[in-house]
């Protein structure tokens, strides 16, 4: 061992051995007094906010004491005080907003839960809901959703419909991220409901939007289509613009994945200004992004990498690390079709570190299986093989069907390419049926032709059917 190691342990020690000699009340009273010696020096106490259950919260307000929030309140609940259960949450809230802020998720959700414990009713609900909604940020599904359903007893407890309405929608986003569908739906369904009961034609709106989504990434595009529509109707009908600018935008990615390319640059143009009559940077950058991936698909090589850099400048601004890496990510996509080998890397690389520093797994196996093509192409075999099946255990993990049914056609080339045919040959087909089973013929195709390429430069038949 180190000498500087040495020390720093024996140093740990004998600061908790210290620790552990204090009286349990002069220990508290040690507590309170580094409470208000560190508050002090971070510039005094922050303002009180606005009721964590209240109907519609304001933005976060940053204040100096944040760096040290959790400090802070870890002092005052040692403190054994009862007079400092008040700053002890306010803290805690702190902590959790400034940790979300900062991409630390999973010390939000360890705030929020802690506030949670010291919280009754709806507020302790917004508490867990809100510890659900960092856990699942932060790539935990296991952590996130036993949280969601323990808010969502909180709320019906409480008898607050509407609370409940809004964890219903959320749970139904996490089972279609971790590909549970069936439950997806239902759930969906549910918070409709509530909705619908309550007479929320906002959240009822948002929630039409969600199953509209749903029903596009299984493939049942006249339903998704509806329901687009219905919910763009209803935003319309209770005058909230920047909700329409959403709509529009999602409706958008219908009409592109369906072939409809003039209807969808008309809508997301028409999204793009609502956007920006609103003062929305966050969705109008969103909104670039898919228009620029609308250029690409339509050989607008050039216009789409402009826009590209546009909605990049645009995420930046705002901090939007999450819209930033997969923008990035679809950037290294372009570069590598028009063959920017070492730019399609370097930017596939950047994406990857965003992914992980947002907790963004999804995107992260998208990336990861991307930059595996990249490797490929340049030789590199074995890292390619080694980061296709990283990038396979992560769509598996959360569900992502079609980009493991993609990824699996990937992999199979590789392995055709190093001569493994049978190996190759089963990758193909468990890919195949893969992309069969979701429905996603365009996909499929793509994948065919590019198998079909591949198999002819190889100089072996291409593998349309088993064979033993």
């Amino acid at each position: 061992m180190h000498a500087e190691q040495a020390y720093a342990f024996r140093h740990a020690l004998l600061r908790d051995a210290a620790y552990q000699l204090q009286l349990p009340g002069d220990r508290a009273q040690l507590h309170v007094l580094a409470f208000a010696a560190i508050e002090e020096l971070a510039g005094g106490r922050p303002p009180e906010p606005p009721p964590l259950d209240a109907a519609r919260q304001l933005p976060f307000q940053p204040h100096s004491t944040d760096a040290f929030a959790e400090e802070l309140a870890a002092h005052a609940g040692m403190s054994g005080d009862a007079a400092m259960r008040i700053v002890w949450k306010l803290y805690l809230r702190r902590a959790a907003e400034h940790s979300e802020r900062q991409f630390r998720f999973a010390g939000s959700c360890s705030s929020w839960r802690q506030y949670a414990a010291l919280s009754s009713g709806s507020e302790k609900g917004e508490s867990l809901h809100r510890a659900a909604q960092a856990a699942g940020r932060g790539g935990l599904p296991r952590i996130a959703e036993p949280l969601f359903r323990e808010a969502l007893a909180t709320f019906r407890e409480a008898d607050d419909r509407s609370a409940e309405g809004v964890v219903l929608r959320n749970l139904a986003i996490l089972h279609w991220e971790t590909g549970r569908v069936e439950q997806a739906e239902r759930v969906h369904e549910q918070a409709l409901t509530v909705y619908r009961e309550v007479g929320d034609r906002r959240a009822e709106g948002i929630a039409l939007g969600n199953l509209a989504l749903l029903y596009q990434g299984t493939g049942r595009v006249d339903q998704a289509e509806r329901a687009y529509e219905q919910a763009l109707a209803i935003r319309r009908e209770i005058g909230d613009r920047h909700l329409e600018g959403s709509a529009l935008g999602n409706l958008a990615n219908l009409y592109g994945e369906t072939g409809r390319i003039e209807q969808a640059e008309r809508a997301y143009e028409q999204a793009i200004a609502i956007d920006r009559e609103v003062s929305d940077r966050r969705l109008e950058g969103i909104a670039l992004g898919n228009l620029a991936c609308l250029y690409e698909n339509t050989g607008r090589v050039e216009e789409a990498e402009q826009t590209f850099q546009r909605a990049l400048a645009i995420h930046r601004e705002v901090g939007n690390r999450r819209s930033e890496g997969i923008t990035l990510g679809n950037l290294a996509s372009l570069f590598q079709g028009s063959e920017r080998v070492e730019q399609a890397e370097l930017t596939g690389e950047q994406a990857l570190t965003i992914h992980r520093e947002v907790g963004n797994r999804r995107d992260e196996g998208v990336a990861l299986g991307n930059l595996a093509g990249v490797y490929k192409v340049t030789g590199r075999f074995e890292q390619a093989e080694s980061t296709y099946e990283q990038a396979l255990a992560i769509h598996r993990e959360v569900g992502d069907r079609l980009m493991e049914g993609s990824h699996i056609c990937s992999y199979a080339r590789l392995l055709l390419a190093l001569g493994r045919l049978p190996e190759a040959r089963q990758a193909w087909h468990k890919g195949k049926t893969i992309l069969q089973e979701i429905h996603d013929t365009r996909e499929l195709e793509r994948q065919t032709a590019a198998t079909r390429e591949a198999c002819a430069k190889m100089g072996v038949p291409f593998f349309e059917k088993d064979r033993t």
